[in-house]
């Protein structure tokens, strides 16, 4: 029964949690026959909002595509059309569909990535080196994850709608979903609502742990308050898995039916790495209708629509601590090749 396989998810997060190795932890499973909510830990509750990490793309680029549902973009357009800086030396050819599907060309992060965030430089300096960087290869070219390439697709959003990607994201993704508990960046959420990420294991782009990193890593201010669109989404699970359901049939109004599934479906070529609009597909759970994606804070998030499943796993301890992590050892246990 999949109640037994929810129990013994459960239970690796009860045991990482007691031993010290996660300080917190929420998992949200919803499938058929269940609804199962649980934090582990000292100081988390359900209710708790985890810095998300990368899970934060699929939700900004949803706040995109709302534009695309009023007809305001092409995802075969290039990108230059929007961004007309961004010319010259081969990004003529990278088109928005490049930008979502991560082969673009643009690198995850900013060679001066950590002097930015050292500088507390504000979003828009970023965008002016995403718009910079040179090109590590040819648009379309091959598969290389990009947060960047997400940023360039934020900062579209912005211009289109005229609205900070903050505001859009609230106004067309958050707040129909009634994602309460959630915000691309502080926003409405307090301090005393949020989960501190156990940043001495962090990335290295993230500060990881060194001495001096406190005043930009995850959990300063700044990072929490910066909102950025590759990483920056703040979210309890339950809300997160609100999220995904959208994607599920019968698909909610969040978007139109056959957006909503153009961003669930591979959008790149026969061996590269498949990818939807913002989604991951697959994530090595058996099944490629499986969408979902994964944060560098120790996160993961999925559904099966084949199954009618979805699985949220939230944790403080960031994802290159240790392998395999328990988000890893859940998802496995719950995931499509154990149906």
């Amino acid at each position: 029964m999949y109640d037994e396989k929810v129990d013994e998810a459960a239970g690796i997060l009860a045991a990482v949690t007691a031993s010290g190795q996660v300080r917190g932890a929420v998992l949200h499973v919803r499938s058929q026959t269940t609804l199962f909510t649980r934090a582990f830990g000292e100081g988390c509750s359900v209710d708790s909002a985890f810095l998300l990490g990368s899970i934060s793309k699929p939700i900004v680029v949803a706040a995109l595509m709302t534009l695309y549902d009023k007809g305001l973009f092409g995802l075969d357009e290039p990108v230059l059309r929007y961004l007309p800086e961004f010319v010259g030396e081969g990004r003529e050819r990278v088109t928005v569909r490049h930008l979502l599907t991560h082969v673009s060309g643009l690198p995850d992060q900013l060679p001066d990535n950590a002097f930015l965030r050292q500088s507390h430089a504000p979003l828009s300096e970023f965008v002016c080196g995403a718009l910079r960087v040179p090109l590590e290869f040819e648009p379309g070219a091959r598969y290389q994850y990009s947060s960047m390439a997400i940023l360039l697709a934020a900062e579209l959003a912005q211009r289109l709608s005229g609205i900070e990607i903050k505001q859009l994201v609230a106004q067309t993704v958050l707040q129909p979903r009634g994602m309460t508990r959630s915000a691309l960046g502080r926003e409405t959420l307090t301090p005393d609502q949020t989960m501190p990420c156990q940043v001495e294991h962090a990335a290295p782009e993230a500060g990881g742990g060194a001495p001096g990193s406190d005043h930009w890593d995850w959990n300063s201010p700044y990072w929490r308050a910066l909102g950025s669109p590759w990483g920056g989404v703040q979210a309890s699970a339950a809300d997160v898995a609100c999220f995904l359901e959208a994607f599920l049939p019968p698909h909610d109004t969040l978007l139109k039916p056959e957006t909503a599934r153009l961003m669930t479906r591979n959008h790149n070529p026969e061996g590269m790495a498949p990818r939807g609009l913002g989604f991951d597909l697959g994530l090595g759970l058996g099944s490629p209708n499986i969408f979902g994606h994964t944060g560098s804070t120790g996160t993961i998030a999925w559904a099966d629509p084949q199954r009618d499943l979805v699985c949220v796993v939230l944790t403080t301890l960031p994802a290159q601590a240790v392998t395999p992590h328990p988000y890893q050892l859940v998802s496995e246990t719950l995931g499509a090749n154990r149906a």
